[in-house]
């Protein structure tokens, strides 16, 4: 698959924390509790799809700071090429996440001036052109592109994280133009079987996915008419969550592409995440297809329909 990916990349720090709420202290010393690498969801769509054999293109903004430079390092180092990275911002984006050993995490994200950037289309039409599929991260350099990306007829693929109002202003463009959308179910006003409903009476993506954490993950496939619940996948121990949904957004899209029945291409999704919470930091962890197909024959996943 040819790939384009549009999104956010900044320089995460995690911290192991002893529990939520933090209670107050003056100073404590979580022994290789604390990391620091580059992450944003771009960069971890694009990495994840890179791992599982794509050819992919990423498009983000950054500044010419010391955090731009590793980021930069990085890229050349994956193998990711930085042509459509810019580096307009006054300071590259950072965020820190709070994670505790029951997976519950808390996220810290100063995005700097980037929500104030605007994604040039001309510079990426001719790679649009020839890709398969557009992720477009909701992040707001990239609503001009939404109509432009449609009106090529190219799959456009999107997640917009925690959502609590059906009728969400700043999400409202990206689930109007999505192919493929992605959510999770931490902010719902409302079950997540009745929520999904709601959404494909409201949008008109061909898949809707709500991720359900340790409670599996909900599918919706328009082509069908059909709801699935499909159990989650228990590869091993869990590290740490952080990075799950950008893990389980990734991989589907990757065998959805691939030509896997929409059940089959969420089942490989849900190991490919499980496999991925193993490990620290939201852009590590992430296997190949030989590794994938692995566990997909050893782990069964119940994928019930809902009625």
């Amino acid at each position: 698959m040819n790939a384009i990916v549009s999104g956010l990349i900044n320089i995460e720090t995690t911290l192991k924390v002893r529990g939520f709420p933090i209670n107050y202290y003056p100073v404590d010393y979580p022994f290789f509790g604390i990391q620091s690498s580059v992450s944003g969801v771009g960069y971890n769509v694009a990495k994840a799809l890179l791992t599982l054999g794509n050819n992919i293109e990423l498009a983000s903004f950054i500044a010419n700071d010391e955090e731009g430079k590793r980021i930069l390092s990085k890229l050349k180092a994956d193998g990711i090429s930085a042509r459509f990275l810019y580096q307009e911002l006054k300071e590259t984006p950072v965020t820190v996440a709070l994670n505790d050993s029951e997976g519950r995490r808390q996220i810290h994200c100063d995005l700097k001036d980037i929500q104030e950037k605007t994604a040039d289309f001309a510079k990426l039409e001719s790679s649009i052109r020839k890709s398969d599929l557009v992720a477009l991260c909701n992040v707001n350099f990239n609503r001009p592109l939404l109509k432009k990306v449609k009106a090529l007829g190219k799959l456009i693929a999107t997640d917009v994280h925690a959502l609590s109002d059906i009728n969400d202003e700043y999400n409202k463009d990206f689930m109007e133009h999505a192919d493929i959308l992605f959510l999770s179910d931490e902010r719902l006003p409302s079950a997540p079987e009745e929520f999904i409903l709601e959404l494909k009476k409201r949008y008109p993506p061909k898949i809707i996915v709500v991720g359900l954490g340790n409670k599996g993950a909900l599918l919706y496939d328009r082509a069908e008419d059909k709801r699935y619940k499909l159990e989650p996948a228990h590869v091993g121990e869990v590290v740490n969550t952080l990075g799950a949904g950008d893990a389980l957004f990734s991989s589907l899209i990757h065998y959805y592409v691939k030509g896997c029945s929409t059940v089959e291409a969420l089942t490989r999704a849900q190991i490919f995440a499980a496999l991925k919470i193993r490990h620290n930091g939201a852009a590590n962890g992430f296997s190949d297809e030989v590794v994938i197909e692995k566990f997909y024959r050893q782990t069964k996943i119940v994928a019930r329909e809902v009625s």
